[in-house]
């Protein structure tokens, strides 16, 4: 199952890389692909204001700190889950806004589900309905709360079982 971003910033022939690396990593029929655009953080950086590139490097390590370890890119809208991936992640998420990709990634990580990136063309696309400061401040909130939740109980998952 592939989820794309309505925006068409990722290249749909990209999913070809994805496909690929999922027959890599599938174990027992469970797996996420995640496209990335970590390759071009240094362009992107140049291009982008020094509020952008600090709220970026600071998404960057509450997620890493709070959430997933292993992938980079957690906010490119391109990824491939296996169907039975799909039912136990889906199935347990609580996060509705920016941050959902994160939760489902920590889902993941939690069930031991293999998870890969592999880097995609991507471009950007004028008309971004973000605001970075305070879409980031709701993040950074969600992203907290979200290992809050999980680490006193107050959210579960599914078991690979169910």
């Amino acid at each position: 199952m592939l989820f794309a971003d309505a925006d068409g910033a990722t290249f749909f022939p990209e999913l070809s890389k994805l496909e690929e690396e999922m027959n890599r990593i599938d174990e027992d029929g469970q797996g996420i692909v995640c496209g990335s655009r970590a390759h071009l953080q240094d362009e992107s950086i140049a291009s982008r204001t020094l509020v952008r590139t600090i709220l970026m490097y600071g998404f960057h390590f509450c997620v890493w700190i709070f959430a997933v370890k292993n992938v980079r890119d957690t906010q490119c809208g391109f990824k491939l889950l296996d169907r039975s991936t799909a039912r136990i992640v889906f199935r347990s998420l609580h996060i509705e806004r920016w941050a959902f990709d994160v939760e489902m990634l920590k889902i993941a990580e939690m069930l031991s589900i293999p998870v890969s990136e592999v880097a995609v063309k991507w471009t950007e696309i004028e008309g971004s309905k973000l605001s970075p400061l305070m879409d980031a401040i709701q993040m950074f909130r969600d992203i907290f709360l979200l290992w809050l939740r999980y680490a006193i109980g107050a959210w579960t998952i599914s078991s690979k079982q169910d």
